[in-house]
């Protein structure tokens, strides 16, 4: 009996695995419809007595500010266009920061962030972290790199339930995601770490100080020139 229950689970988990899969190579090609974190903050809010409207309207790649592409590479990964999904000497230095006590520091990648919010719950556990690590690797796999920057952009909350780029630009500044300036492109990229807490439409003395900073990594990152490169499937 043990085993006939083993073998099944086995089967289950063979299953499970090839239909993530398969889900992810979906992805490549079909604009995901929703993410897990959308869901989750629909959620909270049924819970919180305060329903909210969620906001999103996928734009393709073409319709999406250039500088936004290269604020928010600024702002969260700098390495996007090096890595395979993992920013390892960034994961060594969070480690060694966390261990010291104080706030704790995150080292996701563009990529690991796609996996969380698309795919996965809330949380810390080991076997989240273990799946958030399988749904990377597979999409660095699958994916190109524009199509990650592409749904990230779609994807990321900017707001109370204001989710991608569009939705973004409409409610920050009141234009489209394809008419964002350079500044508030940058603007936007500064308020990712925490877009609840701020705002990129009114921003606080720390969001313009760091949507300053933005500004001048983008200019070192090459900006178009390194879009050109990065849609061209380049590793640099």
């Amino acid at each position: 009996m043990l085993s006939s229950i083993i073998r099944r689970l086995a089967r289950v988990l063979l299953w499970c695995a090839v239909g993530s899969v398969l889900l992810v190579l979906l992805f490549r090609w079909v604009p995901p419809p929703g993410t897990a974190l959308m869901v989750e903050r629909k959620v909270q809010s049924w819970f919180g007595g305060e329903a909210i409207d969620l906001q999103r309207d996928w734009q393709p790649w073409e319709a999406i500010s250039d500088d936004l592409k290269v604020a928010v590479i600024a702002g969260e990964d700098q390495k996007f266009a090096s890595h395979w999904g993992f920013d390892v000497s960034a994961i060594q230095a969070a480690i060694s920061h966390n261990e010291r006590g104080g706030s704790v520091r995150g080292a996701s990648t563009l990529t690991q962030q796609v996996a969380k919010n698309l795919f996965l719950w809330p949380g810390r556990s080991w076997l989240r972290k273990g799946l958030e690590a399988w749904f990377t690797g597979w999409m660095e796999l699958l994916w190109s790199k524009e199509r990650i920057l592409e749904v990230y952009l779609n994807s990321a909350e900017w707001g109370p339930g204001v989710f991608g780029a569009q939705a973004a630009a409409r409610y920050h500044f009141g234009v489209d995601a394809s008419r964002l300036t350079r500044q508030q492109a940058a603007q936007l990229a500064a308020v990712l770490p925490s877009p609840i807490r701020w705002s990129a439409g009114r921003p606080s003395a720390y969001v313009a100080g760091r949507a300053s900073w933005i500004n001048r990594q983008m200019s070192q990152l090459g900006g178009d020139e390194y879009l050109k490169r990065l849609e061209a499937g380049e590793r640099f």
